[in-house]
């Protein structure tokens, strides 16, 4: 029998991003849905690439698409939490990047959730994979864990 994963704390993440829940974040069952998780890991990690101007969502050549993702919760948030998305990054392939997120309730010191999502670099129009540019993976390997 495996045991279930700990909950990380803030310590291992290297940057983050505070956001603001949403009373339509909360569901019939008086929390966050789940739903909600994928949408803020998707949030911080998108929101400090622009912030390294390392991502151009309106005009830039290079997107990274999603090609895998997944969930462990640990506690429940809710409305109206404020939630620091903890970011680091796992593993970079030559087009790829393992992101993964810690979000935590509040002031907690323990992750409340914890994700990932492996993008995929490609070119806008053609969708074909694209080397990670230098400024990217520079920005990338600040967030890196050690290996």
């Amino acid at each position: 029998m495996s045991q279930r994963p700990k909950a990380s704390a803030r310590a291992a993440y290297r940057a983050f991003r505070t956001i603001q829940t949403r009373w339509m974040d909360n569901d019939i069952y008086g929390h966050m849905n789940n739903v909600v998780h994928y949408s803020l890991f998707d949030t911080a990690v998108n929101g400090w690439l622009i912030e390294q101007g390392v991502l151009d969502i309106h005009g830039g050549a290079r997107v990274g698409l999603v090609v895998e993702t997944g969930c462990r919760y640990f506690a429940e948030m809710a409305f109206p939490d404020v939630i620091t998305a903890g970011i680091r990054v796992a593993h970079m392939g030559t087009s790829s990047v393992r992101y993964e997120v810690g979000l935590f309730r509040n002031d907690e010191d323990t992750a409340s959730a914890e994700g990932f999502f492996i993008h995929v670099y490609v070119e806008r129009s053609s969708r074909k994979p694209l080397p990670l540019d230098p400024g990217l993976r520079g920005a990338l390997e600040a967030i890196a864990l050690l290996t």
